[in-house]
């Protein structure tokens, strides 16, 4: 892999990113042996959750998802733009995630799930801000712990739709991808 260029580095590249699912879906196979429903929400889990229903061989996994708005201004709040189209009911469900923060939307959606009556649920996040949590939370499956001021993009992360494609996951300066959405773009051709 070329080196990359100033102003972000990759936290999480690809041979990295293969072990941590590997591992994830593992413990979700251990932990499942009859079987589950892997819940993404909508657009940043995407790419993950694809990967670690793949890498989930040995159960019966079943795929949903979830959309939401995002926080309302002065509110707080979100909003469910797209439910379940599965009765989760009786059954193990895994809320998946790109990146839990503060807690807010995963306690939300945690929730909004218990709501459905399934046996249990449980949250799996490929990255945990853990140091900035609000919400006290289980996250039961977790890949890394990121520092809380980092800013990240690829592999479903994006900043004004652009790098969800990338394979990696970069940190990458703030301030430079707020003035040009685009500064981050010649990341495409060394990772």
């Amino acid at each position: 892999m070329t080196a990359p260029a100033p102003g972000y580095e990759v936290l999480l590249d690809r041979d990295a990113l293969r072990a941590r699912v590997g591992d994830l879906a593992a413990r979700i196979t251990g932990d499942h042996p009859d079987g589950v429903v892997l819940v993404g929400v909508l657009k940043g889990a995407l790419v993950f959750l694809a990967d670690l229903a793949r890498a989930i061989r040995t159960v019966d996994v079943e795929l949903d998802f979830l959309a939401i708005s995002r926080y309302a201004p002065d509110s707080g709040r979100v909003k469910i733009l797209q439910d379940l189209a599965i009765d989760v009911a009786g059954r193990d469900v895994v809320l998946v995630e790109d990146l839990i923060d503060t807690g807010l939307t995963a306690a939300y959606l945690l929730r909004h799930l218990e709501e459905r009556g399934p046996r249990r649920v449980e949250l799996c996040a490929l990255l945990d801000r853990a140091e900035r949590r609000i919400v006290p939370l289980d996250v039961r499956y977790v890949g890394i712990e990121v520092p809380g001021d980092a800013f990240l993009l690829g592999y479903g992360l994006h900043h004004a739709e652009r790098y969800r494609n990338l394979p990696v996951v970069l940190s990458v300066e703030r301030a430079a991808v707020l003035a040009d959405p685009d500064a981050f773009v010649g990341a495409y051709g060394r990772t």
